[in-house]
């Protein structure tokens, strides 16, 4: 019995002896907003650049003034025109291909567009501004959301969040 009553008197000493937990931090937030967008009108627009290509096989070419040439063409406004190419075929009746291909320019403008207009490029992407219709939002006291659907080009967003942050 005394060996068992001092295996026990350690045992107790030995708890005694640990390190006491410490509590640490919690930290919980709640947080509840609403947010309202109307879209504004907006337009893009890209001007095109000139492309010209040509290839061939078992041809001659000329522009108009010297034979088995391409002509280097002009720019006008920042058009490029690759001016006029004759191809006629190397040897009667043997096989032969020619291909060309181009897409004019838009033109530089010479001035800046009123206010609301447009430059005319050949890529115009416009929207329309939004309508705000019945678009609304509302965070009571308690932290509740209500939002309202507005028209085109318009949207709400409700949003409430909890945080809950254990520290140790």
């Amino acid at each position: 019995m005394v060996a068992f009553m001092r295996s026990l008197a350690l045992a107790f000493g030995m708890i005694l002896m640990t390190t006491s937990a410490h509590a640490g931090a919690l930290t919980h937030k709640l947080s509840s907003s609403v947010q309202l967008t109307v879209d504004a009108a907006a337009t893009n627009v890209t001007r095109l650049g000139s492309t010209f290509s040509i290839s061939g096989n078992n041809i001659d070419t000329t522009d108009g003034s010297t034979a088995d040439t391409v002509s280097v063409g002009t720019i006008t406004s920042g058009v490029y025109n690759p001016g006029t190419i004759a191809a006629t075929q190397s040897t009667a009746g043997e096989a032969f291909s020619f291909s060309q291909s181009y897409v004019q320019a838009d033109a530089l403008p010479t001035s800046a567009p009123a206010v609301g207009e447009v430059a005319n490029f050949g890529s115009i992407t416009s929207t329309a501004a939004g309508t705000a219709g019945n678009l609304a939002g509302t965070v009571t006291s308690a932290g509740a959301l209500t939002v309202t659907a507005g028209g085109a080009g318009s949207s709400a967003v409700g949003q409430f969040v909890s945080e809950l942050s254990i520290l140790h």
